[in-house]
């Protein structure tokens, strides 16, 4: 059985996973909020995740391995949308997590064994909120339950912060009724037009920390082996469901490792609709960017490291991927070894992709079918894409061959800039070398154009 060693941000140390039960290695990811389509950035922890679940099925067996990612689907973000709409916010939850659902199959993920939505958990909510209330770890006030943060030790070790550096350095309106600036909302009332459920403090609805905890502990137990999430959550989403679990439990430790990937960058800038560099998956993908290309390139960083999306690396991440599924085709799965281990040390994917590379030159067909299937590529239900074009460009490249040959000895290279520039027009990448020239169809590939090329 492979060894897998992963980074834990709790200890800040890389560490060989021992799962509390091998028999049922658990695993517990932050999903969407759902009121609208998910964005690039989602899509990079759904596939980091996603790569983990295949690494430990391999390892310890499918049968003995259980996901959790859930689906937030009670939030003041899902209110103001249906304010904004007029929309229910039953019909707005149901659609966008269907098209969740949908987009991250696109993108080659496997469905998790459980996605629970916070609104199906209210009832484990209200009783872990009661439970910390009778242990003196939440107050009410107000129709509000507050967790009492100095009641909890540890509060900040995983993010590295102290409580009173927090206190100092808050910038937000406190709210008369917090007994300590710090403490956070498990419970709040609602009014008119928002969701509510009886609970002993009123009609309301719970904070958005609390879910994950209630959620976890009823599907996983109250301690699992891993957490993930984007480093965006580390605090103080992830920072509060520790507190709140371990209080709740007895002191019991809630996740043995936790794990958080990088944020995602486009073209070199933070991504935002102000800069004009927002994308959600839906838009790449009507884009006619598929689903395969945009996990390659989500893949070639590792988890660790900012992942900066380019054009350039999907238009490379296609031209490979064709190679890949030329080289493939029917043949039978081979060894995924070098693959697994490179994944069993802390999810190199980088390095995954480099040994499929080696196989690909090695023309090592069937290891480069299992590796890949490590990663979620070269799967055929993925494949529509790749189809060889009707066009058959093989005879336009030897053309432009000739071209700049006939150029480099006149010196005029006219007709060959013209030639490339149609090419690229027509969605053809143009690779020439000293000894030769490759065309390769892009995902905006338009063979109509190519005529008087």
């Amino acid at each position: 059985m492979s060894s897998i060693r992963l980074t834990n941000s709790a200890t800040r140390r890389k560490e060989d996973l021992t799962p509390l039960d091998p028999r049922n290695v658990r695993v517990y990811v932050c999903g969407p909020t759902v009121y609208d389509r998910a964005h690039l950035g989602n899509a990079r922890p759904a596939i980091v995740f996603d790569v983990l679940y295949r690494l430990l099925r391999q390892v310890y067996g499918a049968e003995h391995v259980t996901y959790v990612r859930n689906i937030t689907d009670v939030d003041d973000k899902i209110n103001a949308r249906a304010a904004e709409t007029g929309r229910s916010i039953g019909d707005i939850t149901a659609e966008t997590t269907g098209w969740y659902f949908e987009d991250m199959a696109a993108i080659g993920n496997l469905m998790p064994d459980h996605t629970p939505r916070a609104t199906d958990y209210i009832a484990q909510m209200v009783t872990m909120i009661e439970d910390l209330v009778a242990k003196g770890h939440a107050y009410a006030a107000e129709g509000h339950v507050l967790f009492r943060v100095r009641s909890y030790e540890n509060y900040g070790a995983l993010s590295g912060r102290s409580v009173d550096d927090m206190r100092a350095g808050a910038r937000v309106e406190v709210a008369p009724y917090k007994e300590d600036p710090m403490d956070f909302v498990l419970w709040k009332p609602s009014g008119d037009g928002q969701p509510g459920w009886d609970s002993p403090w009123g009609v309301g609805r719970p904070g958005w920390h609390i879910e994950c905890s209630a959620m976890a502990a009823d599907l996983l137990g109250e301690s699992f082996d891993i957490h993930g999430g984007g480093n965006d959550l580390m605090f103080p989403h992830h920072e509060n469901e520790i507190a709140q679990s371990c209080c709740a439990h007895g002191g019991a430790r809630m996740a043995q490792v936790w794990l958080h990937n990088e944020m995602l960058q486009v073209e070199g800038k933070k991504m935002s609709k102000s800069l004009g560099n927002f994308f959600t998956v839906r838009d790449l993908l009507d884009r006619g960017v598929p689903g395969e290309v945009i996990r390659f390139v989500m893949l070639s960083t590792h988890y660790r490291k900012p992942m900066d999306w380019t054009d350039a690396k999907a238009r490379e991440a296609e031209a490979t991927l064709r190679r890949w599924r030329d080289l493939a085709g029917d043949a039978a799965a081979g060894d995924a070894g070098p693959v697994v281990e490179a994944l069993a040390d802390d999810l190199n994917t980088p390095e995954a992709l480099t040994r499929l590379h080696a196989a690909a030159r090695a023309g090592d067909a069937g290891a480069l079918k299992a590796g890949a299937a490590m990663l979620g590529l070269l799967d055929d239900a993925m494949g529509d894409w790749a189809a060889a074009p009707e066009t058959d460009l093989s005879a336009l490249a030897e053309r432009l061959r000739e071209t700049r040959a006939t150029a480099m000895a006149t010196k005029d290279f006219a007709e060959l800039d013209r030639m490339k520039a149609a090419l690229l027009a027509a969605g053809v990448e143009v690779r020439m070398s000293k000894d030769s020239v490759e065309l390769l169809p892009t995902a905006d590939f338009a063979p109509e154009k190519l005529d008087g090329v």
